[in-house]
């Protein structure tokens, strides 16, 4: 599977906070179908407001989920 960057930084934030889909979208009030298109890749361009749920509800700022340093560059 080839993830975004964007997408797997957030799959491996949710990851380590312990947190399911079905959680992550309860906390942050995104649904599921769109944090599993965000982290597939599907949805490679989601809105600021959508990024800064998520980056609140993983406790991180929102820079950190903009920048690629969980990116994987292995193509």
């Amino acid at each position: 599977m080839l993830l975004s960057p964007i997408g797997e930084k957030i799959r491996v934030l949710r990851m380590e906070k312990g947190l399911s889909v079905n959680e992550f979208a309860r906390k942050s009030g995104v649904s599921k179908s769109y944090i599993s298109n965000i982290e597939r890749g599907v949805q490679k361009n989601p809105s600021l407001i959508v990024m800064g749920k998520l980056a609140k509800t993983l406790d991180v700022p929102l820079e950190e989920l903009l920048t690629h340093k969980y990116a994987n560059n292995n193509k």
